[in-house]
């Protein structure tokens, strides 16, 4: 056979496996991935190590946004606030969307009626904008008399609280207010659970004469902690990204007592003008990110493998 007709061949060959691959048909999600999402990281990390402002004009590369986001007394108390609203706001999340999901999951069992109005309810909180959720929480820690929560403890005699002026108040009301948005999430991952678990695991319990609570520690909760593993990551990196729920809320204040990580980010760039360490610090948030989504992935194929 000639050269040339080999090189046909090949090239025949190659077309055809093109043909029959997918790579052509991924081809134009790649690029959309990589303008929308790879391009703006690539440009944040740029960002970081530069002096740029938001005014424009000339900038050069430095390491000041870091040296001056490191230093600056507030970067600790954001991170201390951060720490505080997320730990808080997971662990919540957590004990109060398994409480849910175990009850209507009972409830389901028992045919009690008002599961699914009970389950409707809990996803009304999920998918209402961060934004209004913001808004209507305001008006229920409206601190006059127009504030729904004072005016109910103003009857048994208590406040007014001052919810939103008050440092500490202020962060324990952002917290629960963010517990209140994402305990629908973590329910249905923990209802989705509850309902791939071996009833005969949990009868064969019942029978042992295990009561209830020794059910629910050493039956229910070892057979889903690979559920809860990743409904604690994945609420985790959501609740690090929390923005527009605390932004309507408190805009981080009074002060800087309800400022998390995000919403710093925003001050930085949008009020402060300071491009260079609002990129800096957004490269610390993505840093954040990218460590839960490794433990993510490891916790996922440590969870196939026990499954196979």
């Amino acid at each position: 056979m000639s050269v040339k007709n080999k090189n046909g061949l090949g090239q025949s060959k190659m077309k055809k496996r093109i043909s029959n691959s997918a790579l052509p048909w991924l081809l134009p999600l790649l690029s959309v991935l990589v303008f929308v999402f790879l391009f703006p990281v690539v440009e944040i990390v740029r960002l970081s190590f530069t002096n740029a402002t938001l005014n424009g004009g000339e900038y050069s590369y430095t390491l000041d946004s870091y040296i001056s986001l490191f230093t600056n007394p507030g970067f600790m108390q954001m991170l201390i606030v951060t720490g505080i609203f997320v730990f808080f706001s997971i662990t919540f999340q957590m004990l109060f969307g398994f409480l849910v999901a175990l009850i209507i999951d009972q409830g389901e069992k028992w045919n009690l009626k008002g599961t699914v109005l009970t389950r409707t309810a809990v996803l009304t909180a999920w998918a209402i904008p961060g934004v209004i959720i913001g808004v209507i929480w305001q008006m229920l820690y409206n601190e006059t008399d127009a504030g729904i929560i004072n005016y109910l403890l103003s009857i048994v005699g208590i406040g007014p609280v001052p919810f939103l002026s008050d440092p500490t108040t202020a962060l324990i009301a952002v917290t629960f207010a963010n517990v209140w948005r994402g305990t629908a999430f973590s329910m249905i991952l923990i209802y989705a659970g509850l309902k791939t678990l071996p009833s005969d695991v949990i009868e064969a319990a019942k029978i042992d004469g295990a009561n209830a609570i020794q059910r629910g520690m050493k039956v229910i909760l070892p057979m889903l902690t690979p559920m809860l593993l990743i409904n604690l990551v994945i609420i985790s990196i959501d609740t690090f990204n929390t923005f527009d729920m605390v932004m309507a809320l408190t805009g981080g204040g009074p002060g800087q007592s309800t400022e998390v990580i995000s919403l710093s980010i925003y001050n930085s760039i949008f009020n402060q003008f300071n491009l260079g360490q609002g990129a800096a610090t957004s490269v610390v948030l993505l840093t954040i990110n990218v460590a839960m989504t490794i433990v993510y992935i490891l916790f996922l194929g440590r969870g196939e493998k026990n499954a196979a």
